[in-house]
C-alpha cells in the first residue's frame, strides 16, 4: 500500500491479477484526503494505460470471439480504476484537473459506450459502468473546465444511453453528471430538436423514479428557467407527462416568490404558457361527466392547469400580471358554467351532493374543480374592478352564488364562494346591488348569504348589501 500511495502502481504488463490488487489497495488509500493531495500524475497515467488496456482487449475479444481474454477480469479492473479516479476527486481540484488533462474523461466516455454495446455478464457490467460514471461526477464536482470537457465528448450521446437504462443506480448516477455539467448556457442546447430528447427522458425518469433526487433537481433547476424548453417539451410530452410536469410547476410554484425582474419575467412566461393551455383546453374537463372517463388522461390535465394557476393568482406580486391575462377570466367563467350545467343535466362529478354515495367520489380527480373555479375567479377579481365588472357583465355574480351550497364533491366551495363573492363586491357597487336584488327576488338564497356573512338591508328605499356576523353552520 505504501508504494502504492507513492504513485508505484505494476507495469501494464504485468498479470491482471496484481494490477487489480494493487488499483483496489489504491483506491481505498484515496478515501483519504492526505493521500488524495499527495498522489503523483503518474498514478493516474498509470490508470490510464490500465483503462486503455483492458478497453482494446475487451474490444478484440467481442470483434475477433477471442476466448484467449478473461473478459470478467477486464471488467473487474476497469471498476477497480474508475472506483480509484472517483475517490482521488473528492474536493480535489488538482487530481480532477491532472485526470482532465490526461484524457481520462474522454477514455472514460468511450469506454461507457463500448460496454454499454457488448453482452456480457451483467452484473460485472453494471459495476463497472455504474463506477464510470461516479467518476464522471466527481471530476465535474465544483471544476467547470472538466463540466466542459464532459459536455463536449458526451452530450447528448452518452445522456441519451444511459437516461434510458433498466439499471436504476446508472440512470440516477447519469442524471447526477448531467445535472453536475448543465448551466443557464447548456440548458438552451437542449432546445434543439436532436437534443430535446435529453429532456424528454429527464422527465420520465422522474415520473418512474419519484425517488430521484438528480431528475427532480434538473428539472426545478434548470429546465423549468428556460420557458422556451418547457413549452418545446409540453407539446412532445404524453398527457400522464404533462401532469408530471405541471405537478413540479407546482411545486416550484409553491416554494419560490419572484424577487428579480429576470424571475417575474420567467413567471410571466410561464403564466401566459399555462393560461393559453388552459383556455385550450377547457372543454376537456367534461369528459369526467361519463363514468367510464373517470381517468381521462386529457381532463386530468386540465385539472392541473387550473391548480397550478389558482396558486400563481394566490401571491400578491404576481397577481397583478395574471388578472390582465386576455381571456383566462371568461374562461374561468365559461367553465364554471359548462360543469355546473353538466351537473344538472344528469348525476356526475359535477352535480352537487350533500350525501356520501360511496368513497369513488373522494378519490375522483374532478373533486373540488368547481372550487378551484371559483377561487381563480376570486382572485383575479381581487381590488380589480375592471375584473369585477367583467364577471357581472359574463353573468358569473348569480353563477357562483348557484354553487356555493353544500356539495361533497367540493367540499370547500362555501369558503372560496365566499371570498369571491367579497372581491366582487368590494367597492363595487352595481354588483352589490345586483345580489341586493337577486335576494329581494327570491333568486338569491338568503341562508347561503347569511353563511357567507352578508344580508341584504333595504335603506332610502335602497337594496344595500352588508356584512354580518356569519352565522354558525
Amino acid at each position: 500500500m505504501a508504494m502504492a500511495a507513492a504513485g508505484s502502481l505494476p507495469a501494464v504488463a504485468a498479470g491482471p491479477g496484481a494490477r487489480l490488487e494493487s488499483v483496489r489497495a489504491l483506491a481505498g488509500l484515496f478515501r483519504e484526503a492526505q493521500h488524495r493531495e499527495m498522489a503523483k500524475g503518474s498514478v493516474f497515467q498509470d490508470l490510464l494505460e490500465i483503462l486503455r488496456s483492458a478497453s482494446s482487449e475487451i474490444e478484440q475479444a467481442y470483434k475477433d470471439s477471442c476466448e484467449l481474454v478473461d473478459v470478467d477480469t477486464c471488467l473487474l479492473l476497469i471498476a477497480e480504476c474508475f472506483r480509484c479516479l472517483r475517490n482521488a476527486c473528492v474536493e480535489c481540484a488538482k487530481n480532477q484537473h491532472v485526470m482532465r488533462n490526461l484524457g481520462l474523461i474522454s477514455t472514460s466516455v468511450h469506454l461507457i459506450k463500448l460496454l454499454h454495446g457488448i453482452q456480457i455478464k451483467e452484473e460485472l457490467l453494471l459495476t463497472a459502468l455504474r463506477c464510470s460514471l461516479q467518476f464522471l461526477g466527481n471530476v465535474a464536482a465544483g471544476n467547470g473546465d472538466s463540466q466542459n470537457s464532459i459536455w463536449k465528448c458526451a452530450f447528448p450521446d452518452l445522456f441519451l444511453t444511459c437516461l434510458t437504462y433498466s439499471d436504476k443506480k446508472i440512470v440516477a448516477y447519469c442524471c447526477m453528471v448531467l445535472f453536475t455539467c448543465l448551466n443557464s448556457e447548456k440548458v438552451r442546447e437542449l432546445l434543439d430538436p436532436g437534443n430535446l430528447t435529453v429532456a424528454l427522458h429527464v422527465l420520465k425518469v422522474y415520473k418512474e423514479q419519484l425517488e430521484s433526487e438528480w431528475s427532480f433537481l434538473i428539472v426545478t433547476d434548470y429546465l423549468l428557467k428556460c420557458p422556451e424548453l418547457i413549452e418545446a417539451l409540453y407539446a412532445k410530452l404524453s398527457n400522464q407527462e404533462r401532469v408530471t410536469l405541471l405537478e413540479l410547476m407546482m411545486v416550484n410554484v409553491c416554494e419560490k416568490n419572484q424577487h428579480t425582474s429576470e424571475e417575474m419575467n420567467l413567471f410571466m412566461r410561464h403564466a401566459d404558457f399555462l393560461a393559453g393551455c388552459f383556455q385550450e383546453k377547457y372543454e376537456a374537463v367534461l369528459k369526467l361527466t361519463s363514468a367510464e372517463d373517470t381517468d381521462d388522461e386529457e381532463a386530468l390535465v386540465t385539472i392541473r392547469l387550473l391548480d397550478v394557476l389558482c396558486e400563481m393568482t394566490s401571491n400578491n406580486g404576481q397577481l397583478e400580471y395574471l388578472q390582465t391575462l386576455p381571456g383566462l377570466l371568461e374562461t374561468a367563467i365559461d367553465t364554471l358554467r359548462l360543469t355546473h350545467l353538466a351537473g344538472k343535466q344528469t348525476v356526475n362529478v359535477f352535480t352537487a351532493t350533500h350525501a356520501m354515495t360511496g368513497q369513488e367520489e373522494v378519490l375522483h380527480p374532478a373533486v373540488d374543480f368547481k372550487s378551484h373555479l371559483i377561487r381563480l375567479i376570486g382572485n383575479l377579481c381581487y381590488k380589480n374592478k375592471e375584473n369585477q365588472d367583467k364577471v357581472y357583465e359574463l353573468d358569473g355574480i348569480p353563477l357562483i352564488l348557484d354553487n356555493c351550497s353544500i356539495d361533497d364533491n367540493n367540499p370547500f366551495v362555501n369558503p372560496w364562494a365566499v371570498y369571491a363573492i367579497r372581491n366582487l363586491t368590494e367597492q363595487n357597487e352595481r354588483n352589490q346591488e345586483l345580489i341586493a336584488q337577486m335576494e329581494e327576488k327570491g333568486l338569491a338564497d338568503n341562508s347561503a348569504l347569511e353563511s357567507m356573512g352578508l344580508e341584504v338591508e333595504k335603506r332610502d328605499d335602497k337594496l344595500i348589501l352588508r356584512s354580518v356576523r356569519k352565522k354558525p353552520s
